[in-house]
């Protein structure tokens, strides 16, 4: 099994992996729908929800593609004026662990590069070497690529983490080496399904492997 010394980066998203903004998200959730024009889930549908990939959670609420931009544009500028969303317990350490270790920190994330700093605070944005944000549902390989290219890293020593099943595929596009963490949106069998090549189903297990 891959260590941590295996890896000169590790790429974070940051939705559902280092911050728990779920609550805010469906607490949203109302007003997208109707502003964007989708059906919107209940509590029931939405835990259903979580074992779907991207795609097909698209199709069952009716969501058509060319609409994902206005989406992101809106929900970035709403996280913009909440307050900081909450860090995972353990997520503080864990950043600083891999960092006192010489392995450099990205942030690769659909959210905006200012609300990412300002829940990570600045002692924590500090540990960040490279930043990528503002990324598209479908779009982050071109920002894995970004980060690639400004930290120099090849892609075999690069470890993307992240909660959802197009972190994982859009990693592997690149070639990163790829973590699923089922702590935030994506459930373990669907993280499972996508076959990452580590799996962490808390912050706890991922904290023995950034001590190792």
């Amino acid at each position: 099994m891959s260590t941590l010394r295996d890896f000169d980066l590790l790429v974070f998203d940051f939705d559902g992996t280092l911050a728990n903004s779920a609550s805010w998200f469906r607490s949203i959730l109302p007003d997208l729908s109707q502003r964007f024009g989708f059906r919107c889930p209940d509590e029931d549908e939405l835990e259903v929800l979580r074992h779907k990939p991207p795609r097909e959670v698209m199709r069952i609420l009716k969501i058509p593609g060319w609409r994902l931009v206005f989406i992101a544009v809106y929900v970035r500028k709403r996280a913009a004026k909440a307050g900081a969303f909450p860090l995972f317990d353990g997520v503080p350490e864990v950043l600083r662990a891999i960092a006192a270790k010489g392995v450099r920190i990205a942030v690769v994330s659909s959210n905006a590069e200012g609300n990412v700093r300002r829940a990570l605070g600045p002692e924590l944005s500090a540990l960040v070497t490279s930043w990528s944000c503002g990324a598209g549902l479908f779009g982050k390989a071109k920002h894995f690529r970004d980060v690639l290219r400004e930290t120099k890293v090849a892609p075999a020593r690069a470890l993307s983490v992240g909660d959802e099943i197009r972190d994982i595929d859009a990693a592997r596009e690149v070639g990163l080496k790829t973590a699923g963490v089922a702590w935030g949106f994506g459930m373990k069998p669907a993280l499972e399904a996508a076959k990452p090549d580590l799996l962490f189903v808390t912050v706890e297990e991922f904290q023995a492997f950034a001590a190792r």
